[in-house]
Protein backbone atom coordinates (compact mmCIF):
# COMPACT_ATOMS: atom_id res chain seq x y z
CA UNK A 1 0.00 0.00 0.00
CA UNK A 2 2.58 2.58 0.65
CA UNK A 3 4.84 1.78 -2.18
CA UNK A 4 1.54 2.56 -4.06
CA UNK A 5 1.19 6.14 -2.36
CA UNK A 6 5.07 6.78 -3.46
CA UNK A 7 4.17 6.20 -6.73
CA UNK A 8 1.35 7.81 -6.98
CA UNK A 9 3.47 11.08 -5.72
CA UNK A 10 6.51 10.54 -7.60
CA UNK A 11 3.71 10.24 -11.28
CA UNK A 12 2.63 13.82 -10.00
CA UNK A 13 6.17 15.09 -10.51
CA UNK A 14 6.24 13.00 -13.72
CA UNK A 15 3.19 14.64 -15.35
CA UNK A 16 2.58 18.21 -13.71
CA UNK A 17 5.29 20.63 -13.98
CA UNK A 18 4.41 22.87 -11.32
CA UNK A 19 4.62 20.24 -8.53
CA UNK A 20 7.85 21.38 -6.62
CA UNK A 21 8.17 19.21 -3.44
CA UNK A 22 6.47 16.35 -1.98
CA UNK A 23 4.74 18.06 0.62
CA UNK A 24 3.15 20.58 -1.71
CA UNK A 25 1.93 17.24 -3.56
CA UNK A 26 0.62 15.66 -0.06
CA UNK A 27 -1.52 18.78 1.21
CA UNK A 28 -2.30 20.45 -2.15
CA UNK A 29 -3.47 17.93 -4.92
CA UNK A 30 -6.81 17.11 -4.44
CA UNK A 31 -6.27 14.08 -6.83
CA UNK A 32 -3.87 13.01 -4.99
CA UNK A 33 -6.25 13.24 -1.59
CA UNK A 34 -9.02 11.43 -3.79
CA UNK A 35 -6.73 8.79 -4.55
CA UNK A 36 -6.14 8.18 -1.17
CA UNK A 37 -9.82 8.33 0.11
CA UNK A 38 -10.80 5.49 -2.96
CA UNK A 39 -7.71 3.60 -1.35
CA UNK A 40 -9.71 3.46 1.83
CA UNK A 41 -12.80 3.05 0.37
CA UNK A 42 -12.60 0.34 -2.27
CA UNK A 43 -11.43 -1.82 1.12
CA UNK A 44 -14.52 -1.23 2.72
CA UNK A 45 -16.58 -1.91 -0.48
CA UNK A 46 -14.28 -5.21 -0.50
CA UNK A 47 -15.34 -5.71 2.77
CA UNK A 48 -18.75 -5.60 2.27
CA UNK A 49 -18.80 -2.78 4.73
CA UNK A 50 -20.74 -0.62 1.76
CA UNK A 51 -22.82 2.01 3.81
CA UNK A 52 -19.47 3.36 5.37
CA UNK A 53 -17.45 3.22 2.28
CA UNK A 54 -19.92 5.28 0.66
CA UNK A 55 -20.57 7.67 3.29
CA UNK A 56 -16.50 8.45 3.14
CA UNK A 57 -16.76 8.85 -0.61
CA UNK A 58 -19.17 11.57 -0.08
CA UNK A 59 -17.08 13.13 2.38
CA UNK A 60 -14.41 12.60 -0.20
CA UNK A 61 -16.46 14.26 -2.36
CA UNK A 62 -17.10 17.60 -0.58
CA UNK A 63 -13.13 17.61 0.56
CA UNK A 64 -11.97 17.01 -3.41
CA UNK A 65 -14.24 17.84 -5.56
CA UNK A 66 -13.70 14.45 -7.00
CA UNK A 67 -16.41 11.85 -6.69
CA UNK A 68 -15.04 8.27 -7.11
CA UNK A 69 -17.45 5.27 -6.05
CA UNK A 70 -15.94 3.01 -4.20
CA UNK A 71 -16.21 -0.24 -6.44
CA UNK A 72 -14.38 1.49 -8.77
CA UNK A 73 -10.94 -0.39 -9.79
CA UNK A 74 -8.09 1.64 -10.10
CA UNK A 75 -4.48 0.99 -11.38
CA UNK A 76 -1.11 1.88 -10.18
CA UNK A 77 0.24 5.73 -10.82
CA UNK A 78 -3.29 7.03 -11.30
CA UNK A 79 -2.73 10.55 -11.93
CA UNK A 80 -6.00 13.45 -11.87
CA UNK A 81 -4.74 16.56 -12.47
CA UNK A 82 -6.68 20.26 -10.60
CA UNK A 83 -9.51 17.48 -10.26
CA UNK A 84 -12.77 19.44 -9.57
CA UNK A 85 -15.84 18.17 -11.43
CA UNK A 86 -14.29 14.29 -11.88
CA UNK A 87 -16.95 11.38 -11.93
CA UNK A 88 -16.11 7.96 -12.03
CA UNK A 89 -18.67 5.17 -11.72
CA UNK A 90 -19.47 2.18 -9.81
CA UNK A 91 -18.22 -0.31 -12.44
CA UNK A 92 -15.30 1.47 -14.05
CA UNK A 93 -11.96 -0.22 -14.33
CA UNK A 94 -8.92 2.11 -15.16
CA UNK A 95 -5.53 0.83 -15.70
CA UNK A 96 -1.52 1.66 -14.99
CA UNK A 97 -0.46 5.27 -15.87
CA UNK A 98 -3.62 6.90 -16.72
CA UNK A 99 -4.32 10.54 -16.65
CA UNK A 100 -7.51 12.52 -16.19
CA UNK A 101 -8.12 16.27 -16.29
CA UNK A 102 -10.42 17.92 -14.23
CA UNK A 103 -14.15 17.32 -15.28
CA UNK A 104 -13.72 14.27 -16.56
CA UNK A 105 -16.85 11.63 -16.58
CA UNK A 106 -16.25 7.94 -16.32
CA UNK A 107 -20.28 7.46 -16.57
CA UNK A 108 -22.76 4.76 -17.50
CA UNK A 109 -25.63 5.08 -20.04
CA UNK A 110 -28.52 2.14 -18.23
CA UNK A 111 -30.09 1.93 -15.16
CA UNK A 112 -29.34 -1.91 -15.60
CA UNK A 113 -27.07 -3.58 -12.90
CA UNK A 114 -24.43 -4.84 -14.24
CA UNK A 115 -21.13 -3.57 -16.52
CA UNK A 116 -22.29 -0.24 -17.06
CA UNK A 117 -19.50 1.96 -17.00
CA UNK A 118 -16.27 2.05 -18.75
CA UNK A 119 -12.90 0.34 -19.07
CA UNK A 120 -9.48 2.52 -19.51
CA UNK A 121 -6.63 0.31 -20.39
CA UNK A 122 -2.96 1.74 -19.28
CA UNK A 123 -1.68 5.21 -20.56
CA UNK A 124 -4.73 6.41 -21.24
CA UNK A 125 -5.05 10.34 -21.59
CA UNK A 126 -8.27 12.05 -21.12
CA UNK A 127 -8.81 15.95 -21.60
CA UNK A 128 -10.84 18.15 -19.89
CA UNK A 129 -14.33 17.84 -19.85
CA UNK A 130 -14.37 14.62 -21.76
CA UNK A 131 -17.38 11.93 -21.45
CA UNK A 132 -16.69 8.16 -21.54
CA UNK A 133 -20.49 7.02 -21.63
CA UNK A 134 -20.87 3.52 -21.29
CA UNK A 135 -19.35 -0.08 -20.83
CA UNK A 136 -17.01 0.55 -23.59
CA UNK A 137 -13.65 0.00 -23.99
CA UNK A 138 -10.38 2.86 -24.46
CA UNK A 139 -7.58 0.72 -25.61
CA UNK A 140 -4.26 1.47 -24.23
CA UNK A 141 -2.34 4.51 -25.32
CA UNK A 142 -5.01 6.46 -26.30
CA UNK A 143 -5.96 10.26 -25.97
CA UNK A 144 -9.20 11.70 -25.67
CA UNK A 145 -10.07 15.34 -26.38
CA UNK A 146 -11.32 17.93 -24.28
CA UNK A 147 -15.02 18.13 -24.46
CA UNK A 148 -15.13 14.74 -26.39
CA UNK A 149 -18.31 12.09 -25.59
CA UNK A 150 -17.07 8.85 -26.22
CA UNK A 151 -19.53 6.54 -26.58
CA UNK A 152 -17.85 3.72 -28.74
CA UNK A 153 -14.67 1.78 -28.06
CA UNK A 154 -11.61 3.47 -29.02
CA UNK A 155 -8.42 1.41 -30.48
CA UNK A 156 -4.99 1.81 -28.48
CA UNK A 157 -2.74 4.61 -29.59
CA UNK A 158 -5.86 6.47 -31.22
CA UNK A 159 -7.04 9.63 -30.86
CA UNK A 160 -10.98 10.80 -30.50
CA UNK A 161 -12.32 14.00 -30.62
CA UNK A 162 -15.76 15.80 -31.01
CA UNK A 163 -18.89 15.21 -30.04
CA UNK A 164 -19.91 12.68 -30.69
CA UNK A 165 -16.35 11.33 -30.82
CA UNK A 166 -14.61 10.14 -33.95
CA UNK A 167 -11.37 8.78 -34.41
CA UNK A 168 -8.52 11.33 -35.71
CA UNK A 169 -7.12 9.47 -38.81
CA UNK A 170 -3.54 9.49 -38.96
CA UNK A 171 -2.19 11.95 -41.90
CA UNK A 172 -6.08 13.45 -42.37
CA UNK A 173 -5.29 17.02 -41.64
CA UNK A 174 -2.37 17.22 -43.09
CA UNK A 175 -3.66 16.35 -46.31
CA UNK A 176 -6.78 18.57 -45.77
CA UNK A 177 -4.31 21.53 -44.94
CA UNK A 178 -2.19 21.11 -48.21
CA UNK A 179 -5.47 20.98 -50.01
CA UNK A 180 -7.09 24.47 -48.65
CA UNK A 181 -3.76 26.13 -49.56
CA UNK A 182 -3.99 25.04 -52.89
CA UNK A 183 -7.24 26.83 -52.90
CA UNK A 184 -5.89 30.08 -51.24
CA UNK A 185 -7.14 29.66 -48.05
CA UNK A 186 -7.17 27.97 -44.92
CA UNK A 187 -9.94 25.64 -43.34
CA UNK A 188 -8.72 26.30 -39.64
CA UNK A 189 -9.13 29.46 -38.75
CA UNK A 190 -11.51 27.85 -36.73
CA UNK A 191 -10.88 24.29 -34.79
CA UNK A 192 -11.17 21.69 -36.75
CA UNK A 193 -13.05 19.79 -33.96
CA UNK A 194 -16.13 22.19 -33.89
CA UNK A 195 -19.49 20.59 -34.50
CA UNK A 196 -20.35 23.54 -36.83
CA UNK A 197 -21.93 22.44 -40.01
CA UNK A 198 -20.07 24.63 -42.03
CA UNK A 199 -16.76 23.84 -40.88
CA UNK A 200 -18.22 20.36 -41.72
CA UNK A 201 -19.25 21.20 -44.72
CA UNK A 202 -15.90 23.12 -45.73
CA UNK A 203 -13.87 19.78 -44.20
CA UNK A 204 -16.01 17.38 -46.12
CA UNK A 205 -15.40 19.59 -49.49
CA UNK A 206 -11.27 19.19 -48.74
CA UNK A 207 -11.92 15.67 -48.70
CA UNK A 208 -13.38 15.62 -51.92
CA UNK A 209 -11.04 17.64 -53.20
CA UNK A 210 -8.24 15.35 -52.02
CA UNK A 211 -9.84 11.83 -53.09
CA UNK A 212 -10.25 13.74 -56.70
CA UNK A 213 -6.48 14.53 -56.66
CA UNK A 214 -5.61 11.03 -55.53
CA UNK A 215 -7.96 9.99 -58.65
CA UNK A 216 -6.05 12.52 -60.85
CA UNK A 217 -2.64 11.26 -59.97
CA UNK A 218 -3.24 7.49 -60.80
CA UNK A 219 -5.07 8.46 -64.25
CA UNK A 220 -1.73 10.64 -65.31
CA UNK A 221 0.02 7.58 -64.21
CA UNK A 222 -1.45 5.48 -66.32
CA UNK A 223 -1.29 7.39 -69.39
CA UNK A 224 2.43 7.76 -68.78
CA UNK A 225 3.19 4.31 -68.86
CA UNK A 226 0.40 3.55 -71.58
CA UNK A 227 3.12 6.00 -73.16
CA UNK A 228 0.67 9.20 -73.60
CA UNK A 229 2.45 12.87 -73.26
CA UNK A 230 1.77 14.55 -70.33
CA UNK A 231 3.69 17.60 -70.87
CA UNK A 232 4.91 19.19 -67.77
CA UNK A 233 2.36 19.80 -65.56
CA UNK A 234 3.02 19.07 -61.68
CA UNK A 235 1.46 15.56 -61.77
CA UNK A 236 -1.96 17.69 -63.40
CA UNK A 237 -3.64 18.14 -60.84
CA UNK A 238 -4.12 21.76 -60.94
CA UNK A 239 -4.62 22.28 -64.44
CA UNK A 240 -5.63 19.13 -66.02
CA UNK A 241 -6.08 19.34 -69.57
CA UNK A 242 -9.28 17.40 -70.95
CA UNK A 243 -7.53 16.89 -74.40
CA UNK A 244 -5.80 13.98 -72.33
CA UNK A 245 -8.96 11.78 -71.88
CA UNK A 246 -9.53 12.83 -75.31
CA UNK A 247 -6.88 10.94 -76.61
CA UNK A 248 -7.26 8.07 -74.91
CA UNK A 249 -11.16 7.61 -76.45
CA UNK A 250 -9.60 8.66 -79.96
Amino acid sequence: MFEGIREDIRCVFDRDPAARTTWEVITCYPGFHARLFHRLTHALWSWRLKWLARFISHLARWFTGIEIHPGARIGRRFFIDHGMGVVIGETAEIGDDVTLYHGVTLGGTTWNKGKRHPTLASKVVVGAGAKILGPIYVGAGAKIGSNAVVVRDVPSNATAVGIPARIVEPGRDEERQRAAERLGFSAYGISSDMNDPTVKAIHALLDHVVNIDGRIEAILNHLQQAGIAIGDQEAGKDDFDANYLNKIVD
